[in-house]
């Protein structure tokens, strides 16, 4: 064990990239939207400085990389080491550059991400649970990785999928119950198992996969059922993108909201020389600016269906806050902004 070790906690997800520095944390625990971001952020630097063509072929070297499980090639492992200290070793140096772990929680992390930074050399553990189970549920261990799920059960917790692709849950970890709440109780529960609501399943393994949340599957008017995070977390890795909210329940199609990093709308209004005071609202129809933002859509939609996928998109004027929008660990409130933003939700339709 160490001398001394020490625990940093920051309120604000801002000051992330500044505070990773001073700090240098060897285990960070994170939720996917900061990995999102950080991986966002270097495409950004290496794009500002023309290497986007470089940053691409680093990223997937990486992937195949992490894929290749411990047997990569030849080929593959010179174009790996090639991209070492060009890529990888500045993407680590942001995370502090003393990282030996990240723990991963609160929303599915993407595969193609995890796969990414492992590659990279960051190991990003995924792990899964819910307030009513006293927090983790599952999680995957050192050195036993399966990039996409969220491990095994930890000891004493058992996971299973039911039929429809609920996941229930049992442990000691296991609440009771609702606190004078008989009704709310009663239906948490399948016999002893906790229905959590989130969809998935578990592999002949144990490894537990999530697929998404049964409140939140998104029906189309002709039958397609969507799970939105996928196309969203997709949509997010990209450097314009601060968040996706995908839309289209008894609709005719998928369509999606996107809102704008602020840091990137400006670096992107300098490099077309825009006016420095030009905001989201007045720029949000320019033709340059959806083609960028239609990048992301693509890349989502390379992760889904033809009938999952995105068709159509509208931009807001303005970013997503914390206590409105957005919960504490950064999750997108969609209820919230679906009542909020109903006229843009009505104009990809229109």
């Amino acid at each position: 064990m160490p001398a001394h070790s020490g625990v940093g906690f920051l309120a604000d997800a801002g000051q992330l990239p500044a505070e990773l520095g001073a700090f240098r944390p060897t285990i960070l625990l994170a939720v996917p939207r900061v990995l999102e971001k950080a991986a966002a952020a270097a495409r950004a630097r290496a794009e500002a400085r023309g290497h986007q063509r470089l940053f691409a072929a680093a990223e997937a070297t990486a992937i195949a990389y992490s894929r290749a499980a411990g047997r990569p090639g030849i080929r593959l492992r010179l174009r790996h080491a090639a991209f070492g200290r060009l890529v990888y070793a500045p993407l680590r140096a942001g995370f502090g550059g003393q990282v030996a772990w990240v723990i991963s929680g609160g929303a599915p992390l993407s595969t193609d991400l995890g796969h990414f930074l492992r590659g990279a050399g960051i190991t990003v553990m995924e792990g899964w649970g819910l307030t009513e189970a006293a927090g983790p549920v599952t999680m995957n261990p050192p050195g036993m990785q399966r990039i996409g799920s969220v491990g095994l059960p930890l000891p004493g917790c058992a996971v299973r999928a039911r039929p429809a692709g609920e996941l229930e849950v049992q442990g000691p970890n296991v609440f009771q119950g609702y606190w004078q709440d008989p009704r709310a109780t009663g239906e948490a529960f399948d016999g002893r198992w906790l229905r959590t609501g989130d969809l998935g399943r578990a592999d002949d393994d144990g490894f537990v996969y999530l697929t998404g949340r049964k409140k939140e599957l998104v029906i189309t008017a002709g039958g397609t059922n969507a799970a939105p995070s996928v196309p969203e977390d997709r949509a997010r890795e990209h450097w314009l993108v601060a968040e996706c909210v995908v839309v289209g329940d008894r609709r005719p199609y998928i369509a999606a909201l996107v809102t704008l990093e602020q840091g990137a709308f400006a670096r992107w209004k300098r490099r077309h020389g825009m006016p420095e005071a030009a905001t989201v609202s007045d720029l949000r129809e320019d033709p340059r600016l959806r083609r960028a933002v239609q990048e992301a859509v693509a890349r989502a939609n390379t992760a889904v269906s033809r009938a999952e996928g995105i068709r159509r998109f509208r931009i807001l004027p303005g970013a997503f806050e914390a206590g409105a929008e957005l919960t504490p660990t950064q999750k997108v409130r969609s209820d919230f902004v679906l009542a909020k933003y109903a006229s843009e939700v009505d104009a990809p339709y229109a």
